[in-house]
């Protein structure tokens, strides 16, 4: 049985953002899972998301780590509240703050590994740090500050 990744279970009027929204067709789906404690996305930048020959552009790893994170945030929840990931009401969150360190050039054409961990979680804020792996050696690190999503950022 395949596991379903945090962000599939998001509403899908909120599943369109260009990181991991699953309906957003240009996007780059990333996909969030528990992998104990911690939370796991994989990616494999395209050689499109290049930024010099040879490795990937800042912004894509950003993206991966906010995506995570924010995933990562609503999956901690569920889990903070007894909860099947995606049961009703769907919670959704999105970033209140990013921190992105980038640590050493990020390598195109390897798969990405993004490891999450929650710091804080508190009712509508939840503070991650993630940890982005390429070859094995931490490439860029950063946290995420992720609130529930505002009343008015949903559509009626």
């Amino acid at each position: 049985m395949e596991r379903i990744s945090f962000q599939d279970c998001y509403a899908d009027d909120l599943s369109h953002c260009y990181g991991c929204g699953r309906l957003n067709p240009d996007g780059l789906h990333i996909k969030s899972y528990w992998d104990g404690e911690e939370s796991v996305a994989r990616f494999t930048p395209r050689p499109y998301h290049i930024a010099a020959p040879g490795f990937v552009y800042g912004g894509i790893i950003a993206s991966l780590i906010d995506c995570h994170g924010t995933g990562t945030a609503a999956a901690a929840t569920y889990r903070r509240e007894g909860r099947d990931m995606g049961s009703e009401p769907k919670l959704r969150f999105v970033t209140a703050s990013l921190k992105v360190n980038y640590l050493l050039p990020t390598p195109l054409g390897v798969e990405l590994v993004a490891r999450g961990r929650v710091k804080d979680a508190g009712r509508r804020k939840v503070t991650v740090s993630v940890d982005v792996i390429a070859d094995g050696r931490i490439c860029a690190n950063g946290e995420v500050v992720a609130v529930l999503m505002p009343e008015g950022m949903k559509r009626a």
